[in-house]
């Protein structure tokens, strides 16, 4: 009988290497395919100029983003699933991805801008869209406090509003505008740079340990509302506090890479499966799940129909909708 621990530290050792290899088949993979020994070639300086060009410039920027949303979106729904007692809790289906969406698009149209003009205030725009949705669920929530239910259905109604928002402006924006925007909205990391990564990597890099660190906080509301007072919680000061790294994270993941529906509500489902409920391993895992189904959705969205390209939220919604279905049928 094999222990929690080292099952755990089995399940860890075994998604980093899963994601190691996956990186250096992304890396290989695409139109103009790069052997193995070139790519080692190329990272240490010895590659030619257009290995240089198509590694450095195109590929490695758009797996570092594939990490990054991957975790961003698999930990938001981690925490947003802990904080409201549910398992379909999810920032799409909460509302948060379409207001951080709906601010993105006001601002394009607002301004008439492009995504890579404004990629540094676009983080700033989606968060401010993603509170704005969270404030006005948490608002119309409460009642003597705030019911997980209530946050839900709350949440759900939300989410119909802003999306019909977005259709709204998309309709008003010229075609050309429309068809980015849409494809965008998907869930696409498509031509995606250094730039971009540098306008979401502080977000993760901060927000990340402080989710990390709350582990405890979000077991001790796992068991609700009067157990973790009894422990000494505060639980609706917590709870406001998690809301805002959840929201923080969609919302600079949505900004980047486009609102890519199921990986938040699916990757903690399997961490927990994987690993047990305790938040303290159950989030380290979300995050390496998040992070390496998204660059096998990418690397799979780039290549199947090469030269064309599926966006990656669609490939997403493919396998991770499936998955979902499996444990509906299951449970």
């Amino acid at each position: 009988m094999i222990s929690k621990t080292k099952r755990t530290s089995f399940w860890l050792l075994g998604l980093t290497i899963g994601l190691i290899a996956t990186i250096l088949l992304s890396l290989n993979l695409g139109t103009m395919s790069v052997s193995p020994i070139d790519v080692w070639k190329t990272m240490i300086g010895q590659g030619t100029d257009q290995n240089q060009l198509v590694l450095f410039d195109f590929r490695l920027p758009r797996i570092v983003i594939a990490l990054l949303i991957g975790a961003g979106m698999a930990i938001s729904g981690a925490i947003l699933q802990g904080v409201t007692h549910n398992d379909l809790a999810d920032p799409g289906i909460l509302g948060i991805n379409s207001g951080a969406g709906f601010a993105v698009v006001l601002f394009i149209y607002l301004t008439q801008n492009n995504l890579t003009s404004t990629v540094f205030i676009l983080p700033l725009a989606a968060l401010g869209g993603a509170v704005l949705a969270a404030a006005l669920i948490y608002l119309i929530s409460w009642k003597n406090g705030v019911s997980p239910i209530r946050l839900i259905l709350v949440g759900i109604g939300i989410n119909a509003a802003f999306s019909a928002l977005i259709i709204v402006f998309q309709l008003k924006m010229d075609p050309d505008d429309f068809t980015k925007a849409q494809i965008w909205l998907t869930g696409n990391i498509a031509g995606t740079d250094w730039s971009y990564t540098l306008a979401l990597l502080p977000w993760i890099l901060i927000l990340l340990p402080i989710a990390f660190f709350k582990a405890g906080t979000l077991d001790a509301l796992h068991l609700g509302d009067e157990t973790a007072q009894g422990l000494g919680t505060n639980v609706e000061k917590e709870r406001i506090f998690l809301l805002v790294i959840a929201v923080a994270l969609a919302g600079a993941s949505v900004a980047v890479g486009g609102a890519i529906a199921f990986l938040g509500l699916v990757i903690p489902h399997l961490a927990r499966k994987l690993v047990g409920a305790r938040h303290h391993h159950m989030l380290i895992t979300s995050a390496l799940l998040g992070a390496l189904l998204l660059l096998v959705a990418d690397t799979i969205g780039r290549n199947i129909l090469s030269p064309s390209e599926i966006p990656v939220g669609i490939i997403v919604s493919l396998i991770g909708g499936s998955y979902f279905v499996y444990l509906l049928m299951k449970s």
